[in-house]
Order: structure tokens, then C-alpha cells, then sequence
């Protein structure tokens, strides 16, 4: 009877085993600055790279330093692994889904060799942005060690 009353909760989930640090902390004005969008950063301690929520892989960048997924609740999040890595120019990924894939949280979409990331990249933070925020009111946040698929946001 009331369902206008009811605000719709999308849940984010941690794309890769690690820990959850406030995007503020991240070592590059973009991110923290939230020019790209709002969200978390994981320091990510294994290099598989899942899909935050269920939905369409709307974007692998061609370097495959970083993607996006596309809900079916509008909803898109981007995933940027590392920092300044765009410049390794796509060594040490492994792209495992492919742009218009369908997929579920929790679904790899990225291997990458975080031994070699760590030698050859700025940083091994990896930001997890909501990049359209044009429907979100509130963004809950849990900073803490995380696996993949753990809930790291809640948005309604």
C-alpha cells in the first residue's frame, strides 16, 4: 500500500579478497577527490577481480586495468585495479569476461598478477566507484577485511 515509501537498497560487494579503506586515503587526487564518483578502495591481496553486482559488463578498458558493470537497476560501478596502471599498458591482466557478458556479483571478470602490479605499478589500491550517481541518495560504507562478494556498500 505504502511502497513509495519504500527505498530501493542495492548492495555492492568486494570484487577481490582484501581490505576496505575509505577513497579519501587513495594516494591519487581522482579518486580521492571523488571526480570519478563516490565509493570505497580495496587493498586487494589476491589478483582475482569479480564483478561488485549482478548485471551487464558494460566496459573492460582496453588495457584491462579496469571495468565497469552496469546493473539492471541502473546502477553502474567501475572497478579501476591499481593505480597509474593504465601505463603497463595490459601486461599483467588477464581479462576472463568480456564486454556485454552477462554476470552475477561475485563473477571474475580480471586476473591480474598482483606480484607483478606490486613491482610496476603506483599503488595496488584498487578504487570501486559508483559512476552514475544520478539516482543515489545514500551511500553506506563498511571499512573492514573483506572476501569476495562480502557486502561493502549499501545504496539507496
Amino acid at each position: 500500500m505504502f511502497g513509495f515509501l519504500k527505498r530501493k537498497h542495492r548492495d555492492i560487494v568486494a570484487p577481490a579478497d582484501g581490505r576496505i579503506v575509505a577513497l579519501e586515503s587513495v594516494n591519487d587526487e581522482v579518486f580521492s577527490q571523488k571526480m570519478a564518483g563516490d565509493g570505497v578502495a580495496i587493498i586487494p591481496v589476491t589478483g582475482s577481480f569479480a564483478a561488485p553486482i549482478d548485471g551487464i559488463v558494460s566496459k573492460i578498458f582496453s588495457t584491462n586495468h579496469a571495468y565497469s558493470i552496469k546493473s539492471h537497476k541502473d546502477l553502474e560501478v567501475l572497478v579501476h585495479i591499481g593505480l597509474e596502471t593504465v601505463a603497463l599498458d595490459g601486461e599483467g591482466f588477464t581479462p576472463v569476461a568480456k564486454e556485454g557478458d552477462m554476470v552475477k556479483a561475485g563473477d571474475t571478470i580480471i586476473d591480474a598478477d598482483l606480484s607483478y602490479l606490486k613491482s610496476h605499478a603506483k599503488d595496488i589500491v584498487t578504487p570501486i566507484l559508483i559512476t552514475d550517481e544520478s539516482d543515489v541518495k545514500t551511500i553506506e560504507k563498511k571499512y573492514t577485511i573483506v572476501k569476495t562478494g562480502d557486502k561493502i556498500m549499501e545504496v539507496s
